[in-house]
């Protein structure tokens, strides 16, 4: 689980990386914040499934986090 933990940390600092290296204009500023906040979501919303309330709610979690990484993905 630790790695899975650097992981989504690594995914949401690469994520940002790329984002520094997108010119700033009106056209992109969507895409990048939206990248940005999908993709740190990740690595929250799997931390936040640890310490789930019972099975459904952890499931409900990732749920949440395979959400966010397609969306992320879509947006890269």
């Amino acid at each position: 689980m630790r790695d899975l933990k650097k992981r989504t940390q690594k995914f949401a600092l690469d994520c940002c990386y790329v984002c520094a290296k997108i010119p700033k204009s009106r056209a992109y500023n969507a895409y990048v914040n939206q990248l940005i906040r999908s993709s740190s979501s990740v690595g929250a919303n799997w931390r936040a499934s640890q310490r789930g309330k019972s099975d459904r709610d952890f499931i409900n979690k990732l749920k949440i986090v395979e959400e966010d990484c397609d969306e992320s993905i879509y947006r890269i």
